[in-house]
C-alpha cells in the first residue's frame, strides 16, 4: 500500500529552486550589508602621554563597551615617541593625545608654538605631589632642606619646589637635584634619593595597597596655583576647524568610557587588563577605585574645565620665569565638544 504518491524527479527540483532562493536571500543581505547599510568606521589615533595606566582606563572601555563604534569610530590608541603626544598631534600624526595642562602651556607659548588644544580633563583636580619614606620625616616643604630630589631635569620641578618652600619658610638652596629619569619610585627613595615627584593614583596607591608607610604633600594645599589639569585630552586647531563634529562624537564616547569607569571601575580594570595584561591586576584594581572618585570629582560633568585653573597655572608659570610670553587661555583650551551635563543615557 502507497502511503503517498512521490514524483522525485520533481521534488528534487523544487527542493533544489528552494535552496537557490535561500542562497540568493541570504547572499543579498550580506552584499547590501557590505555595499552601505552600514558605513565604514572612521579610524582615528590617539597618542598616549606614557605606557597605559588607570588614567587612561576610560579609553579602552570606550572601546570594550562599543562606545566609539556606535559613533562610527574604530580608535587606535598608540603610545608616544620620544618627541610626546603634542608634537605628533601638531604635525597631524595623531587626531587626539593625552598631554598635561603644564605641556600645553608650553607648547602655545613657545617661539614656535603648536597649535595644540586641551578639550577635557581626564582627573578633574591634580592629584600629584612629593613623596617621601615616612622614615624620612619629610612632612611640609621645610623639610626638603638638606635633602636630596630625584626627578627628571624638568625647570618646574625646581620652581615647584622653590614655591612650596618659601610657602613654609623652608630655605630651597639647601635641596640637592638629582636626575633619576624614569625610575621607580620605590627603588629610588630607598637607595638613590630621599623625596620625588609622584601621582598618587599610582605610586600613593601602591604604597597603601603594601603598606609602605609613606608622606606625601599634595601640591595645591601650600599653592592654589598647582591644582592644575593632569592629564588632559588634546587635538589639534586644525582638526577642531575641519572636522568639529569628528572631535564632537570621539568626546561623547569617550565621556561614555569614563563614566563606565567610574560607575563600575572593576570591570573598567579589566577593560584595561585584557589590552595590558603583564601590569599586577591587585594595582590596578586599586588604583582603579582610587580614581574613579577623581575622574569627574566636583564637576558638573566628566572632562569640564575651568578657565581660573588656566589662568592662575599660566599666570605662576610666566611669573617663575618659566614661559617667554603669556598664555592666551582662551585658545589653549574649550569645553565646547563635551556632551552637556545629563545628556548621555
Amino acid at each position: 500500500m502507497k502511503l503517498f504518491n512521490c514524483d522525485c524527479g520533481t521534488m528534487s527540483k523544487k527542493l533544489l529552486l528552494l535552496l537557490l532562493m535561500s542562497i540568493l536571500v541570504i547572499t543579498g543581505c550580506s552584499q547590501s550589508s557590505e555595499s552601505g547599510d552600514f558605513e565604514a568606521l572612521k579610524k582615528v589615533t590617539l597618542v598616549l602621554d606614557w605606557v597605559p595606566n588607570t588614567n587612561h582606563t576610560g579609553f579602552y572601555s570606550a572601546i570594550a563597551m562599543g562606545y566609539y563604534q556606535d559613533v562610527g569610530l574604530e580608535v587606535d590608541i598608540i603610545q608616544p615617541t620620544h618627541g610626546g603626544s603634542a608634537d605628533l598631534v601638531a604635525a597631524g600624526q595623531g587626531e587626539f593625545g593625552i598631554s598635561y595642562q603644564e605641556q600645553v602651556t608650553y607648547a602655545r607659548t613657545a617661539v614656535d608654538p603648536l597649535p595644540v588644544v586641551a578639550i577635557a580633563a581626564v582627573i578633574q583636580h591634580n592629584t600629584s605631589g612629593f613623596a617621601s619614606p615616612a622614615e624620612k620625616d619629610i612632612q611640609h616643604p621645610r623639610d626638603f632642606e638638606g635633602k636630596t630630589y630625584g626627578g627628571w631635569g624638568s625647570p618646574v620641578e625646581e620652581a615647584m619646589i622653590q614655591a612650596l618652600m618659601s610657602q613654609d619658610g623652608g630655605d630651597f638652596q639647601q635641596v640637592e637635584f638629582v636626575n633619576i629619569g624614569t625610575s621607580d619610585f620605590f627603588d629610588a627613595v630607598e637607595n638613590h634619593v630621599d623625596f620625588t615627584w609622584i601621582y598618587y593614583g599610582w605610586d600613593g596607591v601602591a604604597a597603601e595597597l603594601f603598606d609602605y608607610a609613606l608622606n606625601f604633600i599634595l601640591l595645591q594645599d601650600y599653592v592654589e596655583a598647582l591644582n592644575f589639569y593632569t592629564p588632559v585630552v588634546i587635538t589639534s586647531e586644525d582638526l577642531i576647524a575641519e572636522d568639529p563634529d569628528l572631535v564632537r562624537a570621539f568626546l561623547e564616547a569617550t565621556t561614555k568610557g569614563y563614566q563606565f569607569a567610574i560607575e563600575s571601575p572593576g570591570a573598567a580594570a579589566e577593560h584595561l587588563m585584557e589590552t595590558v595584561p603583564e601590569l599586577d591586576r591587585e594595582m590596578v584594581v586599586a588604583s582603579q577605585r582610587y580614581l574613579a572618585a577623581q575622574y569627574q570629582a566636583d564637576a558638573p560633568r566628566w572632562g569640564e574645565m575651568k578657565n581660573d585653573i588656566w589662568q592662575n597655572y599660566a599666570r605662576w608659570m610666566y611669573e617663575q620665569g618659566l614661559l617667554m610670553q603669556e598664555l592666551d587661555t582662551v585658545s589653549a583650551y574649550t569645553n565646547d565638544f563635551l556632551p552637556e551635563a545629563g545628556e548621555l543615557p
